[in-house]
């Protein structure tokens, strides 16, 4: 594709969220459910898991379903003040990135203090034109068609101009759907579709992309 715009995850797609990150997450989701819906641990356990598994998201199940106040919520289960040190990303994705012609962009589910602050700690930031976060699209998460048409015509965009980078399969599943080209950072033996390249890691992503 001649000069595309790349859509690039953020979180287990450009630094690896599984070993610190994403546990402590889930951990203050649980917790918040916990004390905002008045459930025992195991009932607010489940609800975390059972609204990411149907809605790609958390908080969209607890938009639709309960009266959460999703800025607050988000504040709430994204506090990093040892963020540095949970960090697991390799400066080698630095130079990756420069090897790829065309605009770069940031379409995260993340808060938007999370996300400039992983943009900033792993300097990232230097490679995006944009960055989109859940609430940039009027949390509207990922896989929701309605965040990757808000964030097309913020962008003034055609999806056919797209390569859409993530590790969620939902997501690039909307993706292809609408148009844009994919690519699925994963580990796993699983094909699909819906899924024009697979690679393991964004490092392998320069050398990959004349398929594309």
């Amino acid at each position: 594709m001649d000069n595309p715009t790349w859509l690039f995850d953020l979180d287990n797609t450009l630094h690896d969220a599984s070993p610190h990150i994403f546990p402590q997450i889930n951990r203050a989701m649980r917790d918040y459910i916990e004390r905002h819906l008045g459930l025992d641990r195991q009932a607010a356990n489940q609800i975390r898991q059972h609204y990411w598994e149907r809605y790609g998201a958390t908080l969209l199940g607890l938009i639709r379903h309960h009266p959460i106040d999703p800025h607050h919520f988000l504040r709430e289960t994204h506090q990093f003040p040892d963020l540095a040190a949970k960090l697991v990303f390799q400066p080698a994705t630095l130079h990756a990135l420069r090897r790829l012609p065309g605009r770069k962009i940031i379409y995260s589910n993340a808060p938007r203090h999370y996300m400039d602050a992983v943009l900033r700690i792993t300097g990232l930031w230097r490679h995006f034109d944009a960055a989109y976060s859940v609430e940039s699209l009027g949390f509207r998460p990922k896989p929701m068609r309605s965040g990757f048409h808000a964030l097309l015509r913020a962008e003034h965009l055609q999806a056919r101009q797209c390569i859409m980078v993530e590790d969620s399969l939902a997501n690039l599943v909307t993706a292809k759907k609408l148009g844009m080209k994919t690519v699925w950072v994963s580990a796993g033996l699983r094909q699909s579709p819906f899924v024009d390249v697979k690679i393991r890691s964004v490092l392998e992503l320069p050398s990959r992309s004349g398929r594309l």
